[in-house]
């Protein structure tokens, strides 16, 4: 089964709130998550300037210290692409870990019960 594009799906309830269109932008922390919808206004907002006015910057100070990693439902992308109606830019947080690395560590440690060697 093919998966649609990122943008290619119905507006959800965001979009209902501004007639001319909207988008969200979306960061989350272990204990707390941030949703902010917008109006997809001006034309041509790109993603990095709907982080920007979602004012997510000013509430959480580490972002701004930090090159930003965004997102369209899953797909990483440039900060300035150009943003569609319903699209949800996802802000990511940097691993603390390498999530291969851990395995390879679990794994090296794990017992050798009804293994052969």
């Amino acid at each position: 089964m093919e998966r649609p594009e990122p943008s290619d799906h119905a507006p959800g309830v965001a979009a209902e709130k501004h007639p001319g269109g909207a988008v969200e932008v979306v960061y989350a922390l272990p204990g707390r998550q941030f949703v902010i919808a917008l109006p997809l206004e001006p034309p041509g907002l790109t993603a990095r300037a709907a982080v920007e006015r979602s004012g997510l910057l000013a509430q959480v100070p580490e972002l701004a210290a930090q090159p930003l990693a965004l997102g369209i439902f899953g797909v990483v992308c440039d900060e300035g692409r150009v943003l569609r109606d319903g699209d949800r830019v996802e802000i990511y947080r940097p691993l603390k870990r390498d999530p291969r690395a851990l395995r390879r560590e679990r794994a090296a440690n794990a017992p050798r019960k009804g293994r052969r060697r």
